[in-house]
This record gives structure tokens, C-alpha cells and sequence, in this order.
């Protein structure tokens, strides 16, 4: 069996087969795939450089950037916003509540939702990190000029307006070619 490596499969012949005629997809076009690695080694780098650094992890930063910018917010905002998952916001509050990064109370227009508010102590901690966190982006950027750095967050920005597009467009496919697994889901939920 062979290892397989970003570098290795890409240095093959582009090929949408295989030799038993099986669909196969072309890494070297399939646009999730270089987005999901680079995403990867991104976060992977962060969270090492940042937990030797300054003790947090990625997760906490991304919240501490959030409340930096918006000073409170409810884990369900902070879950649309980044598509990080309620529950895992909701352990990663608990954890930087205990480092007194936060406050958590309950929001005033609803009293059923709680709502995380940066400290002064995370203010500060944001700080620190950001200078390294603006050094990895400028670092990564530094291949591309000026108009190419415009152009990738121009396209960025419009592949992630996209999202509700691919969305429904999954949903779709999946009722017409997998009509059961609605049902699948729903099963597993329940069990």
C-alpha cells in the first residue's frame, strides 16, 4: 500500500479514472480539497505556535477575536458567524470563564441566552496573540502583490456567500439520488 502525501498525489498525471473505469476525483482541480489543506495546516500551525506561545488554542482564539471585535456574543451567533459547532463553543466558553477571558450572563433581550463578553484579561491576551496571528497572515500572503491579495478576498468572500447555494444544492441531490437518507439521519438522531 502506498503513503499518500498532498505532494504526491498531486505530482501525478491528472486523471478522472482509474483502470477499472471508477470515477476518481482530480486533486490537482478540486477546489475543497486544496481550501480543507490549507485550512488545515493553517489551523494545525496557529494552534501549535499559539498553545506553546500563549497557552490557547485555536479554538479560543477564533472566539477571542469574535468578542475583541463585537465585545459580547451568544454561542448560536458565534456559530453563524465562523460555522464552528454550538457545542464546542459552548466547552470553549466554559474553559477561557475558568481563565477569566470571559464573562458569561444572560442576554438582556432574552433571558434564555447566555452571553460570553471578553475581559480585560482577554482583551489583553487577544493583543498579544494577534501580532503573531497578523505575522503568519502576512507571511502567507507574501507571495501574492497587492491586486492578487484584493482578488483572493474578493473571491473568498464570494465563495463564502456561496455556501447557501451549495447547501441547497446538496439537499437536492441527496432527495433525488438518496431519498432515504433524510430518514438515515433522522434514525440515527433519535437512537
Amino acid at each position: 500500500m502506498s503513503k499518500l502525501s498532498p505532494a504526491s498525489v498531486l505530482s501525478r498525471k491528472p486523471s478522472s479514472k482509474v483502470k477499472d473505469k471508477t470515477a476518481v476525483v482530480d486533486l490537482e482541480r478540486y477546489v475543497p480539497a486544496y481550501l480543507t489543506w490549507i485550512a488545515n495546516k493553517l489551523s494545525g500551525g496557529a494552534s501549535t505556535a499559539y498553545l506553546n506561545a500563549f497557552n490557547v488554542g485555536i479554538e479560543t482564539w477564533r472566539l477571542l477575536v469574535l468578542l475583541a471585535i463585537e465585545k459580547s456574543l451568544t454561542a448560536q451567533a458565534i456559530s453563524r458567524t465562523i460555522g464552528m459547532d454550538k457545542s464546542s463553543v459552548s466547552r470553549a466558553f466554559k474553559s477561557m470563564q475558568l481563565r477569566e477571558l470571559i464573562t458569561i450572563g444572560l442576554d438582556h433581550a432574552d433571558g434564555r441566552l447566555r452571553v460570553a463578553t471578553i475581559t480585560p484579561k482577554g482583551r489583553a491576551l487577544h493583543d498579544e496573540i494577534l501580532e503573531l496571528a497578523m505575522e503568519r497572515e502576512r507571511a502567507f500572503l507574501s507571495i501574492l502583490n497587492d491586486k492578487d491579495r484584493e482578488s483572493l478576498i474578493c473571491l473568498l468572500r464570494r465563495l463564502h456567500d456561496n455556501l447557501p447555494v451549495v447547501e441547497k444544492a446538496t439537499q437536492e441531490y441527496l432527495a433525488l439520488h438518496y431519498p432515504k437518507s433524510g430518514r438515515r439521519r433522522a434514525n440515527v438522531d433519535n437512537t
